[in-house]
């Protein structure tokens, strides 16, 4: 039997000896969209860190693909979307050879890139849509365009499954209807997904699961239907809808490594 792409059991996340999210429970199958919710400084981004290696992980127990945290030496497994990014003029590349960065993870950085390769990142990119701008400069794009070229770059890493960060964040109300359409049609094709997000109405369709946290606590897990229910019957529950946590945000250079390796990468 294949082992569940991540579970968290009783799993303590935090920063040096303070714990900033407690008994974290989850189990993500395989093709599970799962949305986490939580108020500003909730610890919800904390619990993405601890499973990217971000933040330290303090308790409890957490797998990868089976695999203890601990003993993991990769965590190519892992595609990230982060939500604050510097796709900037101030480094010129094209969408192409930013999606193609993310191959980096799939081989030595001696070995040069191959048709394989090539195949996989204009695959990445026709999910996304944007195959038509792969030579333009990713500065001349909308944020919205530039957050799917982040998508692109991850799916090129081919992970088993995708954590992103706030995904239809500071986009206009037409990219966040692109970005949702986008991540449907990953959903459908079956790709494990954990999306950190606010804005859940855009993603209501897709996601399967959706997990509340609240002062470094989960206090609700269950299917989009249950969370409407929760919110209808317990007021306060609006409170998960909040905007940027004042948790210190993932940032990620435009740099020649993958995605989701820079920061993350064991040897």
């Amino acid at each position: 039997m294949t082992a569940s792409p991540l579970v968290l059991r009783d799993a303590d996340f935090g920063y040096g000896e303070q714990r900033v999210v407690s008994g974290v429970t989850l189990e993500v199958q395989k093709g599970d969209v799962v949305a986490i919710l939580g108020p500003n400084g909730s610890g919800k981004s904390t619990i993405i860190r601890g499973i990217l290696g971000l933040a330290d992980h303090l308790g409890g127990d957490v797998e990868l693909l089976g695999t203890p945290l601990h003993r993991l030496r990769s965590r190519a497994a892992i595609g990230y979307v982060p939500q604050h990014h510097s796709l900037s003029s101030s480094v010129a590349a094209t969408v192409r050879e930013v999606v193609a960065s993310g191959r980096l993870v799939r081989r030595r950085w001696w070995q040069p890139e191959t048709a394989r390769d090539r195949e996989i990142v204009e695959q990445a990119l026709e999910v996304v849509r944007l195959s038509h701008r792969a030579d333009e400069e990713v500065s001349h794009l909308s944020g919205g365009q530039q957050r799917r070229v982040l998508i692109a770059r991850a799916l090129a890493t081919q992970p088993d499954i995708l954590i992103m960060d706030e995904p239809t964040a500071g986009v206009d109300q037409a990219s966040q209807v692109v970005l949702a359409k986008v991540l449907g049609r990953l959903a459908q094709a079956g790709t494990t997904m954990l999306i950190v997000t606010h804005e859940l109405d855009a993603l209501h369709d897709i996601v399967t699961r959706v997990l509340c946290v609240n002062n470094g606590r989960i206090d609700f897990t269950g299917s989009c239907a249950q969370y409407d229910l929760h919110l209808a019957t317990h007021p306060t529950g609006s409170s998960h809808h909040h905007h940027d946590e004042a948790e210190a945000p993932v940032t990620t250079p435009l740099s020649s490594e993958p995605l989701d390796t820079a920061a993350t990468r064991q040897s």
